[in-house]
């Protein structure tokens, strides 16, 4: 792995901390790595300015909210050249919360988030595949999810 120079022990541990929970507060987080508050507040500032840390996220149980089905969708395009076009109208979906570039079958992976299976076909028929420079699509409708969690990058590099 590659490290960055601007990044020590110190910032690793405050990333860890917020992964774990991103809502403890920098003085429980100060308290824990024996610092002052202060120096999590400059930390968090020079990575926000590094870019390494993006913004905060909530995570949200779609099913309680009537959101039932959650679907993969693999997506074949015309060519891949038109890829940035494509991900372009895919970001006007409210239904699609994540589509990545791939290699592969598929040129662009996604994932759906749906009431109900004739919601999941609404989508799939009248947004996702009248736009222009996609060949077809095939759905893989997701039963349960055993994993989610981010990345341990504290522990990672031990690990090979």
């Amino acid at each position: 792995m590659t490290e960055n120079p601007d990044i020590d022990q110190l910032d690793r541990q405050i990333l860890a901390k917020l992964v774990e929970d991103g809502k403890m507060p920098y003085t429980d987080i100060a308290k824990q790595l024996f610092v002052s508050s202060g120096t999590i507040h400059v930390r968090m500032k020079k990575m926000e300015q590094m870019g390494i840390v993006l913004g905060s996220s909530l995570t949200v149980d779609y099913h309680k909210l009537g959101y039932d089905v959650t679907a993969f969708l693999g997506i074949y395009l015309d060519k891949s050249s038109l890829y940035d076009e494509v991900a372009e109208h895919l970001k006007n979906i409210p239904e699609i919360v994540e589509a990545n570039y791939t290699t592969g079958l598929y040129s662009i992976f996604a994932r759906i988030v749906c009431k109900d299976t004739n919601h999941l076909r609404l989508v799939l028929h009248d947004k996702i595949q009248k736009i222009p420079g996609i060949q077809r699509t095939e759905t893989f409708i997701s039963l349960e999810q055993s994993i989610s969690r981010p990345v341990n990058f504290m522990g990672s590099e031990k690990t090979a």
